[in-house]
């Protein structure tokens, strides 16, 4: 192994990770190692790390090789792995245009979602395909101190309780995961996203996410939450038979995502390289454990 490990930095609306290519995965980025480049004040700092592999040197992706050459192995910030993370798909699209791997306009990456489709336009914007919702029924509730609120249970791939409030400002501080019952619809944990209104199709979030805590951002939390919108909204497309766009304020920028009749959803927004350069690989060993 080399003393030195590439790495880059980049964000979508203020969502950062730590991009480690690695093609033919041949590093072993432990929970404590994922953990460790994530740290703001002794790592590198981010919500997430994007391991970027081919799909056909990945067990988790091998079967998905035909569809897409690269593999999202995408991490939370405390380590544990997620099955989809909506700006991280922007972002590791811009890292793979970036490194030349790929020109501007489609492409196809493999997530623990499934395959994602992904379009790099020219100004600058990058829209994924983010698949359909699910939506899981039962009750669910979402709590923060003496408020609670009923939420809607979403599913993008990953989990999302989606509760409409008077005041972001209700949600609290975000630092730990606010209680979500019963605990039997979420086995795995949630994202959970606190929602007000802006406007006409334009609402606002904060979100807590799962592994990671408050984040600037959330494509699949801003995706659950236009989902979620357009139900109580009495827009939901396979009812109306017309698409439904939402323009979703987040604490670090807009998205815009639009649910079709038949249930595909696609999001829109920026993807940024910031930085790139180089881990030293004995600090990466003594930081897996």
């Amino acid at each position: 192994m080399s003393t030195r490990i590439a790495f880059l930095k980049g964000h979508g609306t203020e969502n950062d990770f730590v991009i480690v290519p690695d093609p033919e995965n041949a590093l072993d980025l432990s929970p404590a190692a994922v953990a460790a480049l994530c740290d703001r004040r002794a790592g590198i700092g981010g919500d997430g790390v994007l391991h970027v592999v081919r799909s056909a040197a990945h067990p988790e992706a091998r079967e998905m090789a035909a569809e897409a050459e690269w593999f999202m192995d995408y991490r939370n910030g405390d380590g544990s792995i997620a099955e989809m993370c909506g700006n991280g798909v922007r972002v590791f699209a811009r890292y793979l245009q970036y490194a030349g791997h790929v020109a501007g306009g489609d492409l196809a990456i493999a997530t623990r979602a499934g395959v994602r489709t992904v379009h790099l336009a020219k100004n600058g914007d990058v829209t994924v395909g983010m698949g359909r919702a699910r939506l899981p029924e039962g009750e669910v509730t979402v709590t923060v101190g003496e408020r609670s609120w009923p939420a809607r249970n979403v599913n993008m791939g990953n989990p999302h309780a989606v509760a409409f409030v008077a005041d972001l400002a209700h949600a609290g501080d975000l630092f730990t995961a606010p209680p979500v019952g019963p605990a039997a619809a979420y086995p795995d944990g949630v994202n959970v996203e606190f929602v007000v209104d802006r406007g006409p199709r334009h609402v606002a979030m904060r979100v807590h996410e799962r592994g990671s805590g408050e984040t600037r951002s959330c494509g699949t939390g801003a995706c659950a939450v236009a989902v979620a919108t357009a139900r109580r909204d009495g827009t939901d497309p396979a009812v109306t038979g017309t698409p439904a766009t939402y323009t979703v304020d987040l604490p670090g920028g807009r998205l815009v995502i639009t649910e079709r009749p038949d249930g595909e959803i696609e999001m829109t927004g920026p993807a940024v390289i910031v930085a790139e350069g180089e881990i030293d690989a004995d600090w990466l060993a003594r930081a897996r454990g």
